[in-house]
């Protein structure tokens, strides 16, 4: 009596292969996490020291961004507000 289910050669499957990209996706996930644990300790010290965490991760987020992008958004930004007689 043969086994229904299907061998890796019959897929073509290199389970050694297969096996290094799974364990190397999960040694970047674990890296990922340790980064992002040291990003959270930067910011609960730079908040201990009276710094206001939201306004720097916007800093963060337009330091990533082009010139060009960041002035037009600050300009529908404007016109928008003074549309709605707020500024």
């Amino acid at each position: 009596m043969q086994d229904s289910a299907p061998d890796s050669d019959s897929y073509g499957i290199a389970a050694g292969e297969l096996r290094q990209f799974i364990e190397r996706f999960e040694r970047l996930e674990q890296e990922k996490q340790e980064i992002a644990d040291q990003q959270k300790e930067v910011m609960a010290e730079a908040k201990g020291r009276g710094y206001d965490t939201k306004v720097m991760r916007k800093v963060i987020a337009l330091r990533k961004r082009e010139p060009d992008d960041i002035a037009e958004e600050e300009a529908v930004l404007e016109m928008y507000k003074s549309a709605l007689g707020m500024g």
